[in-house]
């Protein structure tokens, strides 16, 4: 079975984007992300969020069941592979509100 890495933004894609705030659920996002990580898929938290913002969202992700592999951080096994933790997030999919598909 192919694991894949899936970056995974936190305003705007697992709730609505209401920073600082929380906003409301995406339960289409989150049983997706939920699905992807039962399948074995490893999911990092990708978000702009620091600080007291960041242990909130974590603290709500943790309160639906959500869980990382990393957050804001490449993961190991990607940092061993490149000898190398560069400040961009390697990863197969990112999903995210501000997706922009090219094609060609």
């Amino acid at each position: 079975m192919t694991k894949f890495i899936y970056a995974v933004d936190f305003d705007g894609t697992l709730v609505e984007n209401k920073h600082p705030k929380i906003g409301r659920i995406k339960k289409n996002t989150v049983n997706y992300i939920k699905q992807l990580k039962k399948e074995q898929n490893y999911i990092i938290l990708w978000t702009c969020r620091h600080g007291k913002y960041l242990k909130n969202a974590l603290k709500w992700c943790n309160k639906h069941k959500i869980f990382f592999d990393a957050i804001n951080n490449n993961l190991n096994i990607t940092i061993k592979k490149y000898n190398h933790n560069s400040r961009k997030i390697y990863a197969d999919y990112y999903i995210d509100d501000k997706n922009l598909i090219m094609k060609g």
